[in-house]
């Protein structure tokens, strides 16, 4: 019994997962720095278990010093909202995602309704928008990526390379909450859920 008071403590404290950044720098960074450098850059470092909900508190102190920030900061927010078990919570902050039917060519709307459904838990709806998702047509516009074997190459930030995305934009993710739902948002959106590409 002594020994597992003495081990237990020890092993407590390495599991307690480090969510400290510097906020200083952090809110000093511009939009695309703060929430779209991959991997972890900006609050992504925080992405991380235990940690989810350091981060929707951190993206939400920047959106509050930057009002001008995309809707998809908002969503960010939610989805760490989400992964730490506040569905309530994220469930307004992910809807601030919609889009008009014209700036949608890509079924964002769909892969939102999906999330929306997953998150309150109402299959029909998350059926109606997974199908909607999945029949998504490919827009012949300019500037889109040539589509090839289901898949395009989306440029990413300059010097990088491009990242290979199949069609439709989440689907891989949708299907990941179909094949886990009814788990922990945290969990369903885990690779664990999604088949291998």
């Amino acid at each position: 019994m002594t020994l597992l008071c003495l081990i237990a403590p020890a092993y407590a404290q390495d599991t307690v997962p480090d969510c400290s950044v510097d906020r200083d720098a952090v809110m000093a960074l511009d939009e695309a720095r703060f929430d779209q450098a991959l991997p972890d850059g900006g609050w992504r470092r925080l992405d991380t278990p235990g940690c989810h909900l350091a981060a929707a508190e951190l993206i939400a102190a920047w959106r509050a010093s930057h009002p001008q920030a995309s809707p998809t900061v908002a969503w960010h927010q939610g989805q760490m909202l989400a992964q730490g078990g506040r569905n309530a919570d994220a469930i307004p902050l992910l809807e601030r995602s919609r889009r008009s039917v014209e700036q949608d060519v890509a079924g964002w709307n769909h892969y939102l309704d999906a999330t929306l459904a997953f998150l309150r838990a109402d299959r029909g709806a998350f059926d109606r928008a997974r199908e909607a998702l999945a029949t998504q047509s490919y827009p012949d516009m300019p500037g889109m990526p040539p589509l090839v074997d289901g898949y395009m190459d989306v440029p990413t930030q300059q010097g990088q390379p491009p990242m290979r995305v199949r069609w439709p934009p989440n689907l891989d993710v949708v299907d990941g909450l179909m094949r886990c739902f009814g788990k922990p948002y945290a969990e369903a959106y885990g690779r664990s859920c999604r088949a291998p590409m």
